[in-house]
């Protein structure tokens, strides 16, 4: 069992999310992004946007704690990519503090995004994911997704481009 607990996130854990964030994309994308572009990557930018997430529901965002601490959080929904069925989800995001990386935290908040997903009806999930991520790659592979080759493309981060391939699985 895990000694991280993951629960829905509260309008309160949108700064921590944030910060979650923040500190989460700088270590993911350091050697992808351009030095100036992590440094920009601040907590402050992100508070807005995922307090409206967390209010709204969209997407679904789950934290995992530990002690009291927010320490990692996923988002998901239906899935946003075109002309896909209603039965398709999507994990939005899913980022966990560095010190936290390869301790359970991840599995604990997909096994909680996969219940969600379950609970809206979805059959499946995808999540886009830039090929140079290695970490966040291996992560997805190990937990069951499979590239679909036929999605590689590329999407702008600030003026900064990153190759990314859409993964799938089936929600089950």
């Amino acid at each position: 069992m895990s000694e991280y607990q993951v629960r829905p996130a509260t309008l309160r854990d949108a700064k921590a999310v944030a910060e979650v964030h923040a500190i989460a994309l700088k270590a993911a994308y350091a050697g992808i992004l351009p030095d100036d572009q992590l440094s920009a990557l601040a907590p402050a930018s992100r508070e807005s946007k995922w307090r409206e997430a967390i209010e709204y529901a969209e997407p679904q965002v789950h934290v995992a704690m530990l002690d009291g601490e927010v320490v990692g959080f996923v988002g998901f929904d239906r899935s946003r990519d075109p002309k896909t069925p209603a039965t398709a989800g999507e994990i939005w995001a899913i980022y966990i503090k560095p010190e936290h990386w390869g301790k359970g935290v991840g599995v604990a908040l997909w096994d909680a995004a996969r219940e969600g997903l379950d609970e809206e009806g979805c059959t499946t999930v995808t999540i886009w994911v830039p090929l140079r991520n290695d970490r966040a790659m291996r992560f997805m592979e190990l937990a069951g997704f499979k590239r679909e080759m036929k999605t590689a493309g590329t999407t702008a981060v600030g003026t900064a481009r990153i190759e990314q391939i859409r993964l799938k699985r089936d929600v089950s």
